[in-house]
């Protein structure tokens, strides 16, 4: 899927895709041990998928956990509310990131190892194609258990 181009000097080469408004989202999250967890689906992330991915990190991980994450409206909508409401929270110790600090959250590290190493020059056909592309790269991330602790150290946290 990767594609490396050649063209004459002063010609870009140029791409031509349909135009479609499919996308793929994707939710996810790194331990301090460098296991990292992620989940894809071809719509918009709601606060039930939040509260479903946050229920299957309970099931991965025992112990108590230590969700850091941004400020975004969907980790404060009404449905993870009623889930930490309803004893969502027993495990769970939330800390929400400043405004517009992205470099103090771990999984920012592994969102740019993915798209600025990983899938680097992929070039897919359909939302199809990058989900199936996505996963290999998470395939061969999730080996990297050093380069994945190393987004804590670059986050500023000591491990």
């Amino acid at each position: 899927m990767a594609v490396r181009t050649y063209a004459p000097v002063g010609q870009t080469p140029v791409l031509r895709v349909p135009l479609t408004r499919d996308h793929v989202s994707a939710i996810g999250a790194i331990t301090p041990q460098g296991r990292l967890f992620m989940q894809t689906q071809s719509h918009s992330y709601k606060g039930e998928d939040v509260v479903g991915f946050l229920k299957h990190l309970l099931r991965q991980i025992p112990g108590k956990l230590l969700v850091i994450w941004d400020g975004s409206s969907i980790h404060r909508c009404q449905a993870v509310k009623d889930f930490l409401a309803q004893g969502g929270a027993a495990r769970l110790h939330l800390e929400r990131l400043p405004a517009y600090a992205p470099e103090f959250n771990p999984q920012e590290g592994v969102w740019n190892l993915l798209k600025r190493r990983e899938l680097k020059n992929v070039c897919c056909k359909d939302s199809t194609e990058l989900s199936y592309a996505l996963l290999l790269a998470l395939a061969r991330l999730r080996h990297r258990k050093q380069t994945l602790r190393h987004c804590f150290v670059h986050a500023g946290y000591s491990l």
